[in-house]
């Protein structure tokens, strides 16, 4: 009994090794697909670029990171290509001057960065 259970178990790991294997193989040829030139790309050290060109034979590609500025990379280090993203709408709203009093007041203690006129030093802790 004991001899089938490990059997099982050696096909199973087996299989689930097989199944990855092809899934990796096949993720790594669409990311292949996707590196093109003009695409939006990561490198592997977190660099963000435009990719320029893919030399397969010195197994190189030339990633455009600034405006005039193209470096020279080692095909691997591209790990993958950014979708180009709208940019989100920005709450741009400022709270007033009485939206602030309401919380100070709240809180019973100034708001980060807001100044206070009238400073009574003796109810400050002080670590001795």
């Amino acid at each position: 009994m004991d001899q089938y259970f490990l059997i099982i178990i050696i096909v199973a790991f087996a299989a689930f090794m097989f199944y990855s294997s092809r899934k990796r193989k096949k993720q790594q040829s669409e990311t292949a697909s996707q590196m093109v030139p003009g695409a939006r790309v990561m490198l592997s050290f977190g660099l963000y670029g435009t990719l320029v060109s893919v030399d397969d034979e010195k197994v190189t590609a030339d990633v455009e990171i600034a405006p005039g500025t193209v470096i020279t990379v080692h095909r691997q280090t591209l790990s993958r290509v950014v979708p180009e993203e709208t940019p989100e709408a920005v709450d741009t709203t400022a709270t007033t001057e009485h939206e602030t009093d309401d919380v100070t007041e709240l809180n019973g203690e100034p708001i980060y960065g807001e100044r206070v006129e009238d400073v009574d030093t003796t109810k400050r802790k002080t670590e001795d």
